[in-house]
């Protein structure tokens, strides 16, 4: 899958090591990393349902259209779909078998 960043400072800290390390510490940076390999490895969003941990799901609210996979509790990797339009199923709900880009908006806890 492609993946992008909403920002450039957002694309600077996880394209570096160091400064996810001094940022979130090793363990955070390790688990950024690694689900960042995981949706680059996927080849269309629903592969990321079946990762043990990641636990990919839709948000809701004031953020609905955003996704979220697990990092350290209570942390959570936030990206939207990068199309236009949004790809639905017919009853509306984001067809995941679609989905081959995506924006990385942020690194938060949303709870």
């Amino acid at each position: 899958m492609h993946v992008a960043f909403s920002t450039n400072k957002l694309a600077k800290l996880c394209n570096s090591e160091k400064k996810l390390r001094g940022e979130f510490g090793p363990r955070m940076a390790s688990l950024i990393q690694q689900r960042l390999l995981e949706l680059h490895a996927a080849d269309v969003l629903d592969d990321m349902r079946f990762l043990p941990g990641a636990r990919c799901h839709e948000l809701q609210a004031d953020r609905s259209g955003q996704l979220a996979v697990d990092l350290v509790h209570p942390k959570r990797l936030i990206f939207q779909p990068d199309h236009e339009p949004i790809p639905t199923r017919e009853d509306g709900g984001l067809d995941w078998n679609v989905v081959t880009a995506i924006v990385v908006i942020e690194i938060v806890d949303y709870h």
